[in-house]
């Protein structure tokens, strides 16, 4: 029961964590607030949600390996599926704004240049498309743990 409060615990710290810096990563990629020190503190703030993320994955996989219901329960759960392709999506959606946090980091380095506007745009709309589809996954989460839609 301690192990399971434990891994239950450390998969919550790292779901807060996530949900932290992509807010973090909207609040900051506006146009208007954009300048050379918020473009460096985007890629920051970027590599941390990335860790963050890899700790929700690494916090769900110990969850369903060393959890009282066991691999062979939640593998076969429908939702589980559910939010591990979420979690893969917002993964895949999040390149994007990673790799555009990055080139603008060397084209301030570079010649000072900030991005222009529309592709602050495009870039935070990414990252916002993240945000709401990261709000589905505790809602598979609590269907899950109550055994709701379970095989």
């Amino acid at each position: 029961m301690l192990l399971e409060s434990l891994l239950a615990y450390a998969h919550f710290v790292a779901i807060l964590s996530v949900v932290v810096f992509i807010t973090s990563e909207a609040a900051l990629c506006r146009a208007e607030w954009l300048n050379a020190a918020v473009v460096r503190r985007l890629a920051r703030v970027d590599v941390i949600y990335l860790v963050a993320a890899v700790a929700v994955l690494a916090t769900g996989l110990a969850r369903t390996w060393w959890g009282m219901k066991g691999l062979g329960w939640y593998w076969q759960q429908p939702l589980l599926h559910l939010k591990l392709t979420l979690f893969v999506v917002i993964g895949l959606i999040s390149i994007q704004p990673t790799l555009a946090f990055r080139r603008w980091v060397k084209q301030v380095d570079a010649d000072g240049t900030l991005p222009d506007a529309s592709e602050v745009r495009r870039v935070r709309r990414l990252v916002m498309i993240q945000a709401h589809i990261m709000v589905l996954i505790p809602l598979a989460g609590s269907l899950l743990a109550r055994g709701i839609w379970t095989r």
